[in-house]
């Protein structure tokens, strides 16, 4: 960022071929150091899977992940 702040972001991959996705998910706050952003980042990666997972675990819910699709940090 201009102000010598960092900015944090991620991506989460899913799928093979055509039937690969990609979430990107861009955080607004603003963080003092390059670490900082990287582990709020992975932070907020690791729970939107759980929060995925524990979805897909309930019966009745739609399932956003197969059990195939490998989950990459």
């Amino acid at each position: 960022m201009p102000d010598g702040r960092f900015a944090a972001q991620v991506s989460i991959a899913s799928g093979t071929g055509s039937a690969s996705t990609d979430r990107v998910m861009r955080f607004v706050d603003e963080f003092p150091t390059f670490d900082a952003a990287a582990r709020y980042a992975v932070a907020q990666g690791i729970d939107w899977v759980k929060d995925t997972l524990r979805q897909r675990s309930r019966p009745n819910s739609a399932a956003v992940l197969s059990p195939a699709d490998p989950i990459c940090i």
